[in-house]
């Protein structure tokens, strides 16, 4: 809810761009956007990792702020940016 609240105040100023970072492959991945679209948020880029790592996509993408579900995930990614579940 707070994440589609700052997408709907953004501005010129403050916008937020929003990925999704999945290890999931097809078809489990439309679950994911299927949730995302029913919470009503928005996602400018979708990548679906097939199983690979998330640290080496996140360093490359240098996002400002990833969060996850599952805290173990959260941890691989160490020393890519701010982190949370």
């Amino acid at each position: 809810m707070a994440l589609h609240r700052l997408q709907m105040a953004g501005n010129a100023q403050m916008r937020i761009r929003t990925a999704l970072v999945t290890a999931r492959s097809a078809p489990a991945h439309e679950r994911a956007i299927r949730t995302l679209m029913k919470w009503n948020i928005r996602v400018d880029e979708a990548m679906f990792l097939g199983g690979l790592p998330k640290g080496e996509f996140l360093r490359e993408f240098e996002p400002d702020f990833f969060f996850d579900d599952q805290t173990g995930h959260v941890d691989a990614p160490r020393g890519t940016c701010p982190r949370g579940t």
